[in-house]
């Protein structure tokens, strides 16, 4: 789930090298950590949360697949 969160990421932002993808497994749910650079922070949200929801629901039908909750946080 994070390298597709990382790739999605990648092809948005202009500084992909400071794209930086981190999971956190918890008992039922697994979240994913987004970190990119302030420059870059409205590409990823976009305007009012649009792209962040499309990243979260394309993250959140992968994960029924496999029959698992995830949750994509963006943090600075």
């Amino acid at each position: 789930m994070g390298e597709l969160v990382k790739v999605i990421a990648k092809a948005l932002v202009d500084n992909p090298n400071e794209v930086f993808v981190t999971e956190v497994e918890g008992s039922q749910s697994l979240i994913i950590e987004l970190k990119v650079s302030p420059e870059d922070m409205g590409k990823v949200i976009g305007k009012q949360g649009r792209i962040a929801k499309a990243i979260r629901t394309v993250v959140k039908a992968a994960a029924t697949k496999e029959n698992k909750r995830v949750v994509v946080e963006i943090i600075q």
